[in-house]
């Protein structure tokens, strides 16, 4: 299992969320958040990939963030 922190000044919460919901296939996942971050625990279905998989979902977060105009 592994800790992503996604700041709360740079992501939506919203974008995360759809991350999620994109990559649920690959990854189980459990959400939470602090003042400053969205939280994600995360275990890959394919630990070989996990690196990549990771790194797409972050792509991914930050993709719809910016479609959404910014954090706020």
């Amino acid at each position: 299992m592994m800790t992503l922190r996604f700041s709360r000044a740079l992501y939506a919460g919203e974008a995360v969320d759809e991350a999620l919901g994109a990559f649920a296939h690959l990854v189980t996942a459990e959400r939470s958040a602090t003042a400053e971050a969205w939280e994600l625990r995360l275990t890959c279905l394919y630990p070989a990939h996990t690196r990549r998989i990771v790194g797409e979902l972050g792509n991914y977060a930050l993709a719809r963030t910016i479609e959404r105009g910014g954090a706020l």
